[in-house]
């Protein structure tokens, strides 16, 4: 067995640092380093493990396919030593550290955000940086920890977690019920008498189809409307002041439902579901801070 030596992981914090930052001068500031001490540090360590790890220009730096590989191979590893460390210290159950998820704009707007006051209290050596992004993009090279994203996952060398599925309803506010009626079902909305307000996505540049269910029954229509968005808090606000009919995922509007703000069209045709699945680096050695979100996250499907 190979000596453990403190040589093994010298240059893997500094690594770490300009991921994080995006850049060696951001990395110098976070550790109080000079720039050519970042510099040296990352070629000592390029030297040492036999390949290179960043392409470096005058205006970015990214991670090669081989930097990236080491990169998504050591990291669970370090967290799990540091994690391992503070057990042996006694603090087995201490989530601590910084946290980087990169967050579906809806789900960080209607959801996690006004619900994240209890998990703050519950870990306060935690710190949180939430960046709501309409693209997964590159998890390990943006330095994000952990990435959780509404609809299914494509392929990729990440680890995909469904967390859970929500209904997607079709809604609309008392005013503009008032003003143009209540449809009858979905097929209604084709028609040029109702506006419906379009969302489009994100990958595809296309608007999402409209999609339905009953049990086992199937609907999918061309909704007629005026308006398309690509932001989610958009979308919700406009249906609120009767712009529009929206489709909109219940998870984060059941306060709206409840209060009658906004009124589910088609209760016998809601069985439609969207899911919400999480996606980091890799299944093992996954760190506590991270498992600490997810468990939190899962449970805002039954509050």
């Amino acid at each position: 067995m190979r000596e453990l030596s403190t040589q093994l992981l010298e240059g893997v914090d500094v690594m770490s640092a300009v991921v994080d930052t995006g850049s060696f001068g951001g990395a110098s500031e976070v550790l109080d380093m000079s720039p050519s001490g970042v510099s040296k540090a990352i070629a000592r360590l390029e030297s040492r493990i036999g390949i290179r790890v960043f392409e470096r220009t005058t205006r970015s730096v990214r991670l090669t396919d081989e930097g990236r590989r080491f990169y998504e191979q050591v990291m669970p590893l370090i967290a799990a030593l540091a994690e391992a460390t503070g057990n042996a210290a006694g603090d087995a159950r201490k989530v601590r550290g910084r946290l980087r998820v990169n967050v579906d704009p809806l789900f960080a707007q209607l959801v996690l955000g006004p619900k994240l006051g209890s998990f703050m209290d519950t870990h306060p050596e935690l710190e949180i940086e939430l960046r709501s992004k309409d693209e997964l993009g590159d998890l390990v090279a943006d330095g994000f920890d952990l990435a959780i994203r509404f609809g299914h996952p494509q392929p990729s060398s990440l680890v995909a977690r469904k967390l859970f599925d929500t209904h997607v309803l079709a809604v609309a506010s008392p005013a503009y019920l008032k003003r143009f009626g209540h449809p009858k079902d979905p097929h209604d909305l084709e028609q040029e008498h109702h506006r419906c307000i379009q969302f489009r996505e994100p990958v595809t540049g296309r608007p999402f189809p409209w999609e339905f269910q009953h049990g086992r029954r199937k609907m999918t229509v061309r909704p007629h409307g005026m308006l398309t968005l690509n932001d989610p808090g958009t979308l919700h606000s406009t249906c609120l002041a009767g712009l529009g009919i929206g489709q909109l995922f219940e998870l984060g509007i059941g306060d709206d439902l409840a209060a009658k703000r906004l009124i589910n069209l088609f209760p016998d045709w809601s069985d439609h579901r969207f899911p919400l699945y999480a996606y980091y680096p890799s299944r093992h050695h996954v760190p506590a801070k991270t498992r600490a979100l997810l468990d939190f996250v899962i449970s805002l499907a039954h509050l």
